[in-house]
């Protein structure tokens, strides 16, 4: 197939680059080349155009002939919530409008868990909850999980799947909904199939930030990894290996209609583990346990694989504990001689 890919540039965007050249698929690859994602003065990559998605006269040209589009350009760092919408919701309503001019009508968009908010939790006699924002006045006396409000018993977490209510808390996932939205509505529109794939807390070689990244970034300097709350927060990791192997096998499964779709690896680990992990990997200072918090952040959130299992025959191959220790191994030392 002919396959057009935005941020081709970027840390997934790489990495499916290279999946679908590998894979025989003919690639067309554009990236801004934002300073803010990949420093100053950033020429683009062999092979690599720059182009600003938003820009659809720009875009028609380089459309002409794709069977599927792969919409991986997206800013996730941003201080003023007008530039998520400038890049990532307008973005990707210029692309959608470009790719209807052409009359292309597939995409695989990139998604991310933060489309949810808060986990999924449950209590013992009760159903399924989706918990708002936790008590101030617990957090501060160390009572960092969920409680129900009438009881006040602590929530168990259950993995979370794609019927969840989508509720971001942040402006990062909102513009997350918001291209998913546009996607939806285009897809209803001209008769367009979207596979969105909401990735769960991507990490591996290149990435700098996130939660991995920045113990990374720790460890590198010879500090100890900085971990919130107690450290019992509970999360998925997805490699970004098994990210990009998700995008190609979406761009070769051609599903029909709008399909949103967990990738994750369905293994559950704390955050105390994985600082843990990286650090010994490292031979760097144990982590640090720092009790602070920021109201909004979530506490538990495991995502439930099978839909992509069933739809892409999607499982991740990096188990968690490997691939964080890969991650933060210090560099070959070459000696000469």
């Amino acid at each position: 197939m002919k396959v057009l890919i935005t941020g081709a540039a970027g840390f997934i965007g790489t990495q499916v680059r290279k999946a679908a050249a590998a894979a025989g698929h003919e690639v067309v690859a554009v990236d801004l080349m934002l300073d803010s994602v990949h420093g100053a003065d950033a020429e683009p990559p062999d092979g690599v155009s720059r182009v600003d998605v938003r820009d659809g006269a720009a875009l028609e040209p380089l459309l002409a002939g794709v069977d599927v589009v792969c919409h991986l350009a997206a800013i996730t760092v941003a201080t003023d919530p007008a530039d998520f919408a400038a890049h990532n919701d307008l973005g990707t309503a210029a692309l959608l409008g470009a790719m209807e001019r052409t009359k292309v009508r597939r995409l695989v968009l990139a998604s991310s868990i933060t489309v949810y908010g808060e986990g999924r939790y449950r209590s013992v006699r009760g159903g399924p909850f989706f918990p708002g924002l936790r008590r101030r006045a617990d957090l501060d006396r160390g009572m960092f999980d969920h409680r129900a409000p009438r009881t006040g018993e602590v929530l168990t977490w259950e993995p979370v799947a794609e019927d969840a209510p989508l509720r971001p808390r942040g402006t990062y996932g909102a513009s997350k909904v918001a291209q998913e939205n546009y996607a939806f509505a285009w897809g209803l529109g001209v008769g367009g199939a979207v596979t969105a794939l909401r990735m769960h807390q991507v990490y591996g070689e290149g990435a700098h930030a996130g939660l991995v990244g920045r113990i990374r970034a720790a460890l590198d300097e010879g500090r100890a990894p900085q971990v919130f709350e107690d450290g019992g927060q509970v999360r998925d990791f997805v490699h970004v290996r098994d990210a990009a192997s998700a995008v190609l096998a979406a761009v070769e499964a051609a599903l029909p209609g709008f399909v949103p779709l967990n990738i994750a690896s369905g293994r559950a680990v704390t955050l105390w583990e994985v600082a843990s992990i990286m650090a010994k990997a490292r031979g760097g200072p144990a982590p640090v346990v720092t009790g602070q918090y920021r109201l909004s952040d979530v506490r538990h959130f495991v995502a439930d694989p099978e839909r992509a299992r069933r739809s892409l025959g999607f499982v991740a191959q990096v188990p968690p504990v490997q691939g964080f220790a890969e991650f933060a191994a210090p560099p070959t030392q070459v000696t000469a001689g």
